[in-house]
């Protein structure tokens, strides 16, 4: 048995800037919830998708706002989708899956901790998502990565092609490196070569000597 696990958040997103406007007969925009009906029970006809649940996080700001202030907020994000939020809850219940709302915490923390309870329990977690972030929780084939648009699916050898360092690296590569999706700028002169020629061979950001002449690793 797999276990799948949606990133509801990107799936909303990705339906609105997508799927056509639609009006429900009280004026609400819809099209998104539309978009994300059709999407959901595709994906329930592929085969060996038994076992679905959906993470969301429907108010943006996390406990990261708290602990640095350039972390991704909501502002800037149109009405009309917001406004969806609840109803895609609502939508992916009436279809029978299990849905984690999120509060204080993101969709990715949701699906995080998924794939960690229930990782033992199963064949495979697959985490329906593009997020970097989850690479991290890739563990050789058993806890695979996947994303629906560009058909990518990522095991630990791949986390190593794409990034260069292995899943648990993730963390402090993203943190050098820096991820504008989640407004988080990097250092200055860490490029994605050198943190992860860095990274393989430290592995974490405390494990890197503090002078890089005591360094193992040569960084152009």
């Amino acid at each position: 048995m797999q276990l799948h696990l949606l990133d509801g958040t990107y799936e909303l997103f990705r339906s609105f800037f997508g799927a056509p406007s639609r009006a429900a007969p009280d004026g609400r925009e819809i099209g998104a919830i539309a978009g994300i009906i059709g999407s959901t029970l595709g994906l329930l006809r592929e085969p060996g998708v038994t076992h679905l649940a959906v993470a969301t996080d429907y108010v943006i700001e996390s406990f990261r706002n708290e602990m640095f202030d350039g972390y991704k907020t909501g502002e800037g994000i149109p009405e009309d989708l917001l406004g969806q939020f609840r109803l895609a809850e609502e939508a992916w219940e009436a279809l029978g899956i299990t849905v984690w709302k999120m509060v204080e915490f993101e969709a990715d923390d949701g699906l995080a901790s998924g794939a960690w309870k229930f990782e033992d329990q199963v064949e495979r977690v697959v985490l329906l998502s593009p997020d970097k972030d989850l690479a991290q929780c890739v563990d050789g084939d058993r806890v695979v990565t996947f994303d629906r648009r560009q058909e990518i699916e990522r095991n630990e050898q791949g986390v190593w092609e794409k990034f260069g360092v292995a899943p648990v690296s993730i963390p402090d590569y993203l943190g050098l490196v820096g991820d504008t999706a989640d407004g988080i700028p990097g250092l200055p002169g860490w490029g994605a070569k050198s943190t992860a020629t860095v990274l393989a061979h430290y592995r974490t950001i405390e494990e890197i000597p503090d002078d890089a002449a005591d360094w193992e690793v040569t960084v152009r």
